[in-house]
């Protein structure tokens, strides 16, 4: 039980590290829905799905080859060294060039040349932090990790409600004043991304000894060993780019104009309800992928991942549940303008869709272990395909809703391609059976609560507290043996 100890430890504080600012974020919902129209929202949410492109190629699959190689190598410095000057030099690279092109990127995309130039610094000064934050894991310094990532946040948190709602008023009390110098009229949008770049400056200074002190060697060798490691991971990347943004793109694009920055607006402010299992599923991950790899030579290692597969299962169908039992109570404290509402059916889709994504993490570890990366490639690209063909579909008819349907179709797809694939290169005995009937009861239990007793919470948390009996009943001798080694010890 010491591996799942260590392991639940630092999903803990990595789970902190991501709840904590995804907490403050939900205080930017209510903040940018209310003092932004709906197609002003529209514009941030295609603005922040490009940049999630971006974000990606800018990584190009070097933060995996990071810690793969790290547990590989017995050099370890090397790797570090290595990773860091790479990603510097083609930051550096993108900064100039885009820069320079930014016009021309602002005519391509029919976004204002200041917010690409706003979206560019940001860009950058990000992926400058990807192999500092990395070391941090690798060294297992969960803590450090925690608070500078929390800090972060809570800078662009307490910086956006400064320029968004204190700013305006104490020009307002005096015109004449110096902070009334500062402030800009109808620039909400501008504000937002500025916010976003100081919280962004001051996380590279707290990083920027990693560069000041690093030795700058390059090893070629291991460079093109890393990039052949990594760059099915970038094109892995961009598929789930795809999945994960590039239905508010479309529907940007394939909506009649006078409506498609209102159907954004609704559809990313209510798709930020999915948010609690997107928590769930990034603390998980970010603790997952070390311990995995750590224990990759370890004779009971898939014996390991099946038991670990099966509790986060277990929690997430949990934690599915409750979240669409409590939607309308949540609705209330994140939108609270209730335009924005009509988009609310998306939510359980939104949610199941983001707990397929989770599995499918799980599912995925036997390609990055036998050091087949470029099958999780494969299985990316089949769910981009699903997702583009899907959006190209029902976008036009079921506008948003649409959208929701061809992520979840997506996510679910991957899953299982996964599942089948990962059975025969490296099987991992999972418990298909307990697997299935949690997240199949879940499900059922969603569907009765959201769709046919909305806002009923008898009917809601009653079947809460009949899933939570489900999990005792089949995990009772689990929970058993836990409580004796406690009282034992």
């Amino acid at each position: 039980m010491g591996l799942y100890k260590n392991l639940f430890k630092q999903t803990a504080i990595y789970g902190l590290a991501t709840v904590l600012p995804r907490m403050f974020s939900f205080l930017l919902v209510p903040l940018y829905t209310n003092l932004l129209p709906k197609a002003e929202y529209g514009k941030v949410t295609i603005i922040f799905a490009w940049m999630i492109f971006f974000n990606v190629i800018l990584a190009y699959g070097m933060e995996t080859a990071f810690f793969r190689f790290y547990n590989k190598e017995e050099d370890k410095k090397r790797v570090v060294e290595t990773s860091m000057v790479s990603i510097f030099w083609t930051t550096i690279i993108f900064l100039l060039v885009a820069l320079l092109f930014r016009t021309t990127l602002a005519d391509w995309s029919g976004i204002d040349s200041q917010y690409i130039t706003y979206s560019i610094w940001i860009l950058a000064l990000d992926a400058l932090v990807i192999i500092p934050f990395s070391k941090l894991r690798a060294f297992q310094k969960p803590m450090v990790y925690a608070v500078i990532k929390i800090g972060n946040v809570l800078v662009n948190l307490l910086l956006s409600i400064l320029f968004l709602i204190y700013l305006p008023k104490l020009a307002q009390i005096n015109p004449t004043g110096l902070i009334s110098s500062f402030y800009i009229e109808n620039f909400e949008i501008g504000y937002i991304f500025l916010a976003n770049i100081i919280a962004s400056l001051l996380t590279f200074v707290v990083l920027s000894p990693d560069y000041i002190f690093l030795k700058w060697k390059f090893d070629f060798r291991l460079w093109k060993q890393m990039m052949a490691y990594g760059l099915p991971i970038l094109v892995a990347g961009i598929a789930f780019a795809i999945n994960e943004q590039f239905d508010k793109i479309l529907l940007d694009k394939l909506l009649p104009r006078y409506i498609a920055e209102d159907a954004v607006g609704e559809y990313g402010a209510c798709y930020k309800l999915g948010l609690f299992m997107v928590l769930y599923r990034t603390a998980y991950t970010l603790g997952i992928e070390p311990f995995f790899f750590s224990h990759a030579s370890d004779k009971n290692a898939p014996q390991t991942y099946a038991m670990v597969t099966k509790y986060f299962v277990i929690f997430g169908s949990f934690i599915m549940l409750s979240v669409i039992v409590f939607a309308d109570l949540f609705k209330l404290l994140m939108i609270r303008d209730s335009s924005y509402w009509v988009a609310m059916k998306v939510v359980p889709l939104i949610i199941l869709a983001n707990f397929c994504l989770g599995i499918y993490t799980n599912l995925s570890v036997w390609y990055k272990l036998i050091d087949k990366t470029y099958i999780g490639a494969y299985i990316s690209i089949a769910g981009a395909i699903i997702t583009l063909v899907l959006n190209f579909l029902l976008i036009p008819s079921h506008s948003y809703v649409g959208s929701a349907i061809a992520t979840l179709a997506a996510y679910g797809s991957m899953m299982l391609i996964s599942y089948y694939l990962g059975n025969k290169y490296y099987p991992i005995p999972y418990d298909f059976k307990k697997i299935g009937g949690y997240l199949g009861l879940s499900i059922v239990f969603s569907i009765i609560s959201f769709y046919r007793f909305r806002e009923n919470y008898f009917v809601g948390i009653a079947l809460l507290l009949l899933f939570l009996y489900f999990i005792y009943h089949n995990e009772k001798a689990t929970l058993m043996n836990i409580i004796k080694r406690k009282s034992n010890s």
